[in-house]
């Protein structure tokens, strides 16, 4: 697989912390000073990157109020809300990007974004973004992918509703239009997922029939999914932030809080380090616990000639002595020796 790629100064890949990024999405309520306060936010927590979605309503969709142009009914969060609409809330004004880059980068963040037409690559390319995502939905726009990877960038492409062709389909699209590496991010494109439906067992997947760095695009409550992926591969995790679920927004519901966000950070950091490697065996911080390991001892004092016996010599904390396995050899011997309580017991004892 292949191994890491840079998204600005950050490593991403196999044998590396998980890259985490903050999604701010359309959670600044159409307030840049919010926007701004989500920044900062994201810095304070650890995370290493802010991403936004460039779009403007009518680069997305166009203003038709039919059917085909509404979410359904029963959709948990936006059912019967007309598109236009909805992304008219949720979209970043073209005019906040260069405000939010220089917040971000201010903070130490590394900031990009998910560009929806060329308007938007041409925006952020003069802000110089070290790199894009595509969306999920946006995975069957060949000639959208094609106009990102020109840029010679590197990219991140979320596979939410994507057969195995649709996905080889854009990883070849990227490669042969010039992206400098991919990262493929396992994603279930529901808001919010139920964790039954993320599937995790996919990373592996993704990595070996693509040969890419694989992450995770989580959209479910909470952080246990995005924790439980760093165990499957995961070396990049994408969450929607908010400043605050009781705020409202049109993502609120499935983002993380700043403290949610720190435990994410620091969960995901907690749960690479865990892997380790495939050594069975005591490691160096288990030599203070070897010596504490069950030995024979004598546990009462005794003299020359009396006989070991289940009352003088026991198994007990810490080692030592001979191994516990040996008593059936030791009892009924004689001491040679006197031998106070408390001397781990040894052949030249009996």
């Amino acid at each position: 697989m292949t191994a890491t790629i840079k998204i600005g100064p950050h490593v991403v890949g196999a044998g590396e912390r998980p890259f985490v990024v903050a999604e701010m999405s359309g959670n600044h309520n159409g307030d840049l000073n919010r926007a701004l306060a989500i920044v900062d936010a994201v810095a304070e927590s650890g995370a290493h990157a802010l991403k936004l979605q460039t779009y403007r309503p009518d680069t997305i969709t166009i203003d038709v109020d039919t059917p085909a142009f509404r979410i359904s009914s029963g959709h948990e969060l936006w059912g019967g809300e007309n598109l236009y609409r909805l992304y008219e809330r949720a979209h970043t004004p073209y005019e906040w990007h260069a405000p939010i880059f220089e917040r971000a980068r201010e903070r130490g963040l590394t900031v990009f974004s998910s560009p929806f037409d060329a308007t938007a690559v041409e925006l952020l390319e003069s802000l110089d973004a070290p790199a894009y995502k595509i969306a999920s939905s946006e995975l069957v726009d060949l000639p959208l992918i094609r106009l990102v990877a020109s840029t010679g960038k590197p990219m991140v492409i979320s596979t939410g509703m994507a057969t195995v062709a649709e996905i080889d389909a854009a990883v070849r699209t990227a490669r042969d239009g010039g992206a400098a590496g991919i990262v493929l991010l396992a994603c279930t494109a529901s808001y919010p997922a139920p964790p039954a439906d993320s599937n995790l067992r996919r990373l592996p997947v993704l990595a070996g029939a693509f040969d890419v760095p694989v992450g995770l695009s989580d959209h479910t409550p909470g952080i246990g999914v995005a924790v439980a992926s760093v165990a499957l591969g995961a070396c990049f995790i994408e969450k929607h932030v908010t400043l605050d679920r009781a705020d409202g927004g049109v993502d609120s519901d499935f983002s993380l809080n700043p403290a949610e966000l720190t435990a994410l950070v620091a969960e995901s950091g907690r749960a690479y380090a865990a892997l380790g490697g495939t050594a069975i065996g005591p490691t160096p911080a288990e030599r203070e616990g070897l010596r504490f390991r069950r030995s024979l001892f004598v546990v009462e004092d005794v003299r020359a000639g009396d006989p070991v016996n289940a009352h003088n010599v026991r198994s007990i904390r810490p080692a030592g002595g001979l191994a516990p396995v040996e008593i059936d050899r030791v009892l009924g011997r004689t001491f040679t020796t006197d031998v106070p309580r408390g001397t781990p017991l040894s052949w030249d004892l009996i």
